[in-house]
């Protein structure tokens, strides 16, 4: 993990910290190549172009994957928190692995079709 992500996790306690970390492992689990840096003060990954970001918030996580993976899986993200370009995660509740995966692979896709 780069030292602005890290530094960036490390900001908030342990419960937020502890999801933020998974999140992370989670997108480098698929992305392992991708450029991690810190963009519109969020982590971010990219390969050439932006494939998603991640921001801490009050009660939730803000994923954001781009609009393109939240249209494809509509019917998938029925009872989270979405808008056309971020989906929010509980801080309360497991990380739906698959489907941010899902989200990840659909967006990664989008890039090599440009």
């Amino acid at each position: 993990m780069i030292d602005s992500i890290y530094r960036y996790h490390e900001k908030h306690d342990a419960k937020i910290k502890s999801k933020l970390l998974e999140l992370y492992k989670i997108i480098k689990n698929i992305i392992p190549t991708s450029e991690e840096k810190i963009s519109y003060n969020m982590p971010s990954f990219s390969i050439k172009k932006p494939v998603c970001y991640y921001a801490a918030n009050k009660n939730h996580i803000g994923f954001y994957p781009t609009p393109g993976p939240i249209e494809v899986l509509k019917t998938e993200l029925k009872g989270l928190k979405y808008s056309k370009g971020a989906v929010q995660f509980s801080y309360d509740d497991d990380l739906p692995k698959e489907l941010i995966e899902k989200m990840i692979l659909i967006r990664v896709g989008e890039l090599k079709n440009l």
